[in-house]
């Protein structure tokens, strides 16, 4: 006789019922996750699509007033995130035209914990999708090992091997196993996707930062030690690479 999911939910034990909420919630949790996260980093690139090449005129205008106003506007951009604190921190020195090799460094600085923030604000929830990937299947097994003590249970019981004395309990240990992994392949997937986007988002960070600190050196007249953020921009830019998108 076919059983429908439903018939056999109604026939699973207390324990089985509650590895299966324990699931639910599980997936649940991390779907939420994924469709915000899913939507602030769709936010973030729509608005550094508008933000960069806007930005990049006005350095090239030395309009560092509106570029200061451009980052503060776009307040969901990861670039205008991290560009606006050192804009911020060394816009009045670049106005009455005093900006020396302490004040980019500074900046410098400034650009460095900006990111580290972000990248930290753009992490935020993957620890749960990584929880729910690497530990669903052993919850699913903690079912499939109580389900295979009920068919053993049912078997003491009838005093029998047949399949009537042990099929509740096997149901309950295959439905159990099969809504682990239900559970964690999505997370697994959705994991390492947000990854991957994370890490592009950090190369335009990085890229884009390191374009404003150029700007900068070009306003200091004399030599000076550049520090190594400042050598890999220039190493980059001369190599010809162009800004990382998605």
């Amino acid at each position: 006789m076919e059983l429908s999911l439903m018939e056999l939910y109604n026939q699973m034990g207390g324990f089985a019922k509650g590895i299966v909420y324990t699931l639910a919630i599980m997936s649940i949790w991390s779907l939420s996750i994924a469709l915000k996260k899913w939507w602030d980093l769709r936010a973030a690139q729509r608005e550094t699509r508008k933000f960069a090449p806007e930005f990049s005129q006005f350095l090239e205008e030395d309009n560092m007033a509106e570029a200061v106003t451009l980052a503060d506007k776009y307040k969901k951009s990861h670039v205008a995130r991290v560009l606006g604190g050192a804009l911020t921190e060394i816009r009045p020195l670049i106005q009455d035209g005093s900006v020396t090799v302490g004040d980019i460094n500074s900046a410098e600085r400034a650009v460095e914990r900006e990111m580290l923030m972000t990248i930290t604000d753009l992490k935020r929830g993957l620890g749960v999708l990584a929880t729910v990937g690497a530990t669903a299947p052993f919850v699913g097994l903690l079912g499939t090992t109580m389900g295979i003590v009920n068919a053993f249970a049912g078997m003491a019981a009838s005093g029998s091997g047949g399949l009537s004395a042990i099929s509740a309990g096997v149901s309950e240990a295959l439905i159990t196993t099969a809504f682990g992994l239900i559970v964690a392949i999505p997370a697994v997937w959705l994991f390492n996707y947000f990854q991957v986007k994370i890490d592009n988002l950090t190369a335009e960070m990085t890229y884009t930062s390191k374009e404003m600190i150029d700007y900068m050196i070009k306003n200091v007249t004399g030599e000076f030690g550049r520090s190594r953020f400042t050598r890999e921009f220039n190493t980059t830019a001369s190599a010809g690479n162009s800004p990382i998108s998605q």
